[in-house]
């Protein structure tokens, strides 16, 4: 099982300047490039290195538990006529897909001799990745996190803290993801020699939003070994999966991207409506701008102060989206739909009741799209169910009619 190195083939990923068509790139405080700049240097010859992979490769398996299942719904399939598989990133250690990510930076991070980490998190699946790989490694870990998050995700916060992670709350702005970001990145900025920031999503100054979707294409990798074993075919009809930022979406997308007869669903966080100015429907509201060092498309006013998200999932709650995912809106590549907090909250139900699988709230948006979308009976469909619902557990439990 390879990292995806090797893509210069493809028009759907990053090109030599960082950039995915006009978005991308690397727009830094000079007191940072000096680490952006080591990075993209010798990211891919890190990876690339067979005894890089070799070790990668043996945590995904032996400690997160890799293989994820592709898991045939039956019940779901036969409500939406359709054969639906869902890839079980929920079953991973941490109880999502950020545990892909975080493994792969913190070992490229002692190759390149860091000594203390540093990340951001909005629904805590990121930070708790991130802590979680600390602990093995023996480096300090300090998560970011709005001071709202850490109220509505208090047992990822837990988790954090019990992993020996610093959480320091974000007080600024809407106090979620957006400004922990900006935290973690003014603290990278006071300690640029020691500290690696590990980003939890595709997004970020190049080589970050490539590097998270090369370690995040562990999901499509398996997705296409799995199907050709169940079906015969590698190539599903449809892919979905949840996009904030949109690491799991660009995992799950990686491989086929140059796979025209698969068809690639995104799915924003609508919120309380798009239009309803509560929403993260980032390709609907949101147009070229620059946010934590990426042109990309972004919710801003008409001059250019950055709109604050709304979602009720943590992890969907970003004004902007990565650099991969607004190419692929803007070619065309990726169908982006949206779905508000209710349509997810029910999607959620759903599967719990017809499958007996509590989803995360981000995965949920993904499920609650399956109702628009035109499946037909022969159809093959892969939903990337990106994260379990321990974690929402208490907004479900308030929501429960």
């Amino acid at each position: 099982m390879d990292i995806a190195v090797n893509t210069s083939q493809s028009r759907y990923h990053v090109n030599e300047k960082g950039y995915y068509g006009q978005f991308g790139g690397a727009y830094i405080p000079e007191m940072l490039y000096p680490n952006v700049e080591e990075l993209r240097q010798q990211y891919l010859q890190i990876m690339s290195d067979p005894g890089f992979q070799q070790e990668f490769e043996q945590l995904l398996k032996d400690y997160v538990g890799r293989p994820s299942p592709l898991y045939f719904a039956k019940r779901l399939s036969e409500k939406y006529k359709a054969k639906i598989y869902l890839k079980r990133e929920d079953l991973n250690h941490t109880g999502a897909h950020k545990v892909n990510n975080t493994i792969g930076q913190i070992l490229l991070a002692k190759r390149l001799g860091k000594k203390r980490i540093i990340a951001e998190t909005g629904a805590g699946q990121h930070g708790v990745a991130t802590a979680t790989v600390c602990a093995l490694m023996d480096l300090e870990c300090i998560v970011y996190m709005g001071s709202v998050d850490i109220q509505r995700q208090a047992p990822n916060v837990a988790r954090m803290k019990m992993l020996g992670a610093t959480v320091v709350p974000a007080t600024s702005g809407s106090k979620t993801l957006k400004d922990a970001t900006n935290e973690a990145i003014r603290d990278w900025i006071n300690n640029p020699v020691d500290t690696h920031y590990i980003i939890g999503s595709v997004v970020g100054p190049h080589p970050y939003p490539d590097m998270v979707a090369r370690f995040q294409s562990v999901i499509s990798e398996e997705i296409k070994q799995q199907l050709l074993e169940k079906t015969g075919s590698e190539d599903p009809d449809y892919v979905i999966a949840c996009v904030g930022g949109g690491s799991n979406a660009a995992g799950a997308f990686f491989h086929f991207t140059d796979r025209g007869n698969v068809k690639l669903v995104a799915v924003e966080a609508a919120g309380k409506g798009v239009n309803s100015g509560y929403s993260a429907a980032t390709s609907q509201l949101g147009r070229l701008g620059i946010i934590h060092a990426s042109k990309t498309l972004l919710m801003q006013t008409d001059d250019g102060q950055i709109v604050e998200p709304h979602s009720i999932s943590a992890g969907l709650d970003y004004p902007g989206v990565g650099p991969l995912h607004a190419h692929l809106y803007e070619t065309g590549r990726a169908q982006f739909l949206n779905a508000t907090d209710d349509e997810s909250l029910a999607a959620a139900y759903e599967l719990s009741l017809l499958e007996g699988i509590i989803p995360a709230l981000e995965s949920a948006h993904a499920l609650a799209k399956l109702k628009e979308l035109p499946l037909q009976p022969d159809n093959v469909v892969v939903v990337c169910l990106s994260g379990r619902g321990d974690k929402d557990l208490e907004t479900y439990i308030k929501h429960l009619k």
